[in-house]
């Protein structure tokens, strides 16, 4: 789910395309697209709470109507409630849920039918399954809660822990957080497990495949990791419960008094004042993690430590695809570096937020830097032109090309393999296509936004709905567009020549 705001109304920039490959001019006859252009009907100017699907493709919003809410999916209005909320897609953007209520009964509206009556809806549910083919919710009779899975009602508890359930990721295995009485549990593919004082917010937790889980849990002061049905060592304290990519291994962060550790397959590392950043390797055989030993940082990368300085970049840890390599941000002094492999870089004044980031086949790796009030992207060891502004860096799927946003005296614009592209009011959201010959990205012309694929510009639009557009498989690009009040569905239809 992502929700957004109808850009048209707001005039906030949201993300456009534009394409890099041989580029014919705007009305040229031989243009290699043709747009077709959808009305879905008109966005009322009391719309609130849009939401669109993952793909960018789908757009809901609840519009009041008198003292009734309606929900309205891509143009088509659906029946009258006396309250709606809680829209979510599904991750292919094919269906949609949303709770709503009638004369004192709360119900889930899913796929335009609706389910049976209870006395209240968790807020935060319904949920989909990552593949979309199931969805639960949790539902309130009386005192009582309990989880509805794909239509059928689970057993009575006394509460349902919040942001739960959770589907594994093939969507096969539903697990949650549930209470009776003063005791907490998890219930995993509909079996009460064993009962504790408490079970830590944002578990149980599935490995990626689906086949184990793990979950933090409390006993009076004490707290540990149950993983696959068996409890791990006591301590003061757990958090940050993440399984490796391959699901063979698990890690959390620990602590006893003022000691923190990462727990490693069960083994204790050293002792730290602070831990931070646990990431494991794609293919899991490497983790490393930021630690604090008095005020000085450092990484810690296979159990071995890294050099220390005064600070390391939040969230900045990351390793290449194959995890052969590893890059962090860090400050000394008065300088920031970028450390790859071992070596710290040169010191500049910031590192852009969001990098370094390592080309999909881990042999290039590109961040940006501040240096004074000018900014520019460090890729392969190279420092590139100065700007005013960067951001956004992006690699091709092959790692071959690389494309950033940049800005200067008041314009901005697309680098795309080294050169500056046509200067715009406002760029935003860049984006390769699968094939890596195109790169989306927001354009505003004037009080428009449009789109600009090989060179040509798309019809104009009071606004792009933001999480679009999209490149499907047979090369067409898809968006949704506003003009002005209307909502559009826009495709660039590939042309034979």
């Amino acid at each position: 789910m992502r929700t957004i705001r109808v850009l048209a109304l707001l005039g906030i920039l949201a993300p456009v395309a534009v394409c890099a490959a041989e580029s014919p001019q705007a009305g040229d006859a031989a243009a290699p697209y043709r747009i077709e252009e959808v009305s879905l009907g008109p966005i009322p100017s009391n719309g609130v709470g849009a939401t669109t699907s993952p793909d960018g493709c789908h757009i809901a919003y609840v519009v009041a109507k008198g003292d009734k809410q309606l929900v309205v999916i891509d143009g088509q209005a659906g029946p009258e409630y006396d309250r709606v909320g809680g829209l979510v897609f599904s991750l292919d953007g094919k269906r949609v849920a949303y709770g709503a209520g009638k004369d004192g009964k709360k119900f889930v509206v899913l796929d335009g039918e609706e389910g049976p009556e209870y006395d209240g809806i968790l807020e935060g549910t319904p949920v989909f399954s990552p593949d979309g083919k199931r969805v639960a919710y949790v539902a309130g009779k009386g005192d009582k809660w309990f989880v509805v899975l794909d239509g059928q009602e689970g057993t009575e508890y006394d509460g349902i822990a919040r942001r739960t359930p959770f589907f594994s990721p093939d969507g096969k295995r539903v697990a949650y957080g549930a209470k009776k009485g003063d005791k907490c549990f998890v219930v995993l593919d509909g079996q009460a497990g064993p009962e504790y004082d408490g079970i830590l917010e944002g578990t149980p937790v599935f490995s990626p495949d689906g086949k184990r889980v793990a979950y933090g849990a409390r006993k009076g002061d004490k707290q540990f990791v149950v993983l696959d049905g068996q409890e791990g060592p006591e301590y003061d304290g757990v958090g940050g419960l993440v399984f490796s990519p391959d699901g063979k291994r698990v890690a959390y962060a620990a602590w006893k008094g003022d000691k923190h550790f990462v727990v490693i397959d069960g083994q204790a590392g050293p002792d730290y004042d602070g831990i931070a950043g646990l990431v494991f390797s794609l293919d899991g055989k490497r983790v490393a993690y930021g630690a604090r030993r008095g005020d000085r940082r450092l990484v810690v990368l296979d159990g071995q430590e890294g050099p220390e300085y005064d600070m390391i970049g939040a969230g900045s840890i990351r390793f290449s695809p194959d995890g052969k390599r590893v890059a962090y941000v860090a400050w000394k002094g008065d300088k920031w570096f970028v450390v790859i492999d071992g070596h710290a870089g040169p010191g500049y004044d910031g590192i852009i937020k969001g990098t370094p980031v390592f080309s999909p086949d881990g042999k290039r790796v590109a961040y940006g830097v501040a240096k004074g009030n000018k900014k520019f992207v460090v890729l392969d060891g190279q420092a590139g032109p100065e700007y005013e502004t960067c951001w956004s860096l992006v690699f091709s799927p092959d790692g071959k090309r690389v494309a950033y946003g940049a800005g200067k005296d008041g314009k901005q614009f697309v680098v795309l393999d080294g050169q500056a592209g046509p200067e715009h009011k406002g760029i935003f959201g860049l984006v390769f296509s699968p094939d890596g010959k195109c790169v989306a990205y927001v354009a505003q012309k004037g009080g428009k936004q449009l789109v600009v694929l090989d060179g040509q510009e798309g019809p104009e639009y009071d606004g792009i709905i933001e999480g679009g557009p999209v490149f499907r498989s047979e090369g067409t690009l898809e968006y949704l567009a506003v003009r002005p009040g209307i909502l559009f569905r826009v495709k660039h239809v590939p042309v034979e020549r």
